[in-house]
């Protein structure tokens, strides 16, 4: 099985900071990750190292084969695919929602003179109908839901095809409806044999969607566990990684945790 991710010894350093430090770590082809942590661990990037868009300090990144430095970016961007809220605000708010989906097939964010095919049409409706977002084909971008607007951004990221997707914080501002309605769609996704290789990171366990098979940890920049989920994401690894004592529980392929009560 091919790896779709390989760092060796990756530090990222701004201003003094190291906001990755040492961090080696692989992802193999057809694997479903999840990346945890506390805010300002160094989640996000690891997403931006993946997607090619953060080029490390010291050691090597491979995507998808490719070592950063030493390949185009733009061939190999096509190839990731990445739904985060970063990417959603440089999208004009007066497009289509099909719109928005049909400019990713030419790397662009915004509708110019740009024609498209049947295929691609078809494709954008396949994943809007797969995200249950067939009865917003022409409602505009910036009157959606947050939880919508998240699903369109996934079914975007989902339109060159990528080999390698990258989800940032998909869950993040829904309600508990919104998150559940995500998480079984994100299930349904990720036990797809076809999809690609997976990588979503969260703040919290229950929502890791059923079918991710393995979990990062990582704090203040550092890898604490990598590994399966069933081995990795235990109530001793949590509570190192959030620095708070926590108990964690699986029913049904869903996680929970909760911190011990006060004494």
């Amino acid at each position: 099985m091919s790896e779709v991710l390989e760092l060796v010894d990756v530090s990222v350093v701004r201003d003094g900071r190291a906001l990755v430090d040492d961090v080696s770590w692989s992802v193999k082809e057809g694997e479903r990750w999840v990346i945890l942590g506390p805010n300002g661990a160094g989640k996000t990037t690891l997403l931006n190292l993946a997607s090619s868009y953060l080029f490390p300090t010291s050691g090597s990144v491979s995507v998808l084969g490719e070592r950063l430095g030493s390949v185009d970016v733009f061939e190999l961007r096509p190839r990731v695919g990445m739904a985060s809220i970063a990417m959603a605000e440089k999208l004009p708010r007066s497009q289509t929602v099909l719109e928005t989906v049909l400019t990713a097939a030419y790397g662009m964010t915004a509708h110019w003179q740009e024609s498209y095919d049947k295929v691609d049409e078809d494709r954008a409706l396949a994943f809007l109908d797969r995200l249950g977002m067939s009865d917003y084909l022409d409602r505009k971008f910036g009157t959606l839901s947050e939880g919508e607007r998240k699903r369109t951004m996934i079914a975007r990221a989902m339109m060159t095809d990528p080999e390698l997707l990258l989800l940032d914080e998909p869950a993040a501002g829904l309600d508990l409806g919104g998150r559940e309605d995500l998480v079984r769609r994100l299930g349904r996704l990720a036990r797809d044999p076809y999809a690609p290789s997976m990588l979503m990171v969260t703040h919290h366990v229950e929502e890791i969607p059923p079918g991710f098979t393995h979990v990062l940890m990582i704090r203040q920049g550092q890898v604490l566990a990598a590994g399966p989920l069933e081995t990795e994401l235990t109530s001793r690894n949590l509570s190192l990684c959030f620095g708070l004592p926590l108990v964690v529980e699986t029913e049904n392929s869903r996680w929970t945790a909760q911190g011990l009560p006060l004494r």
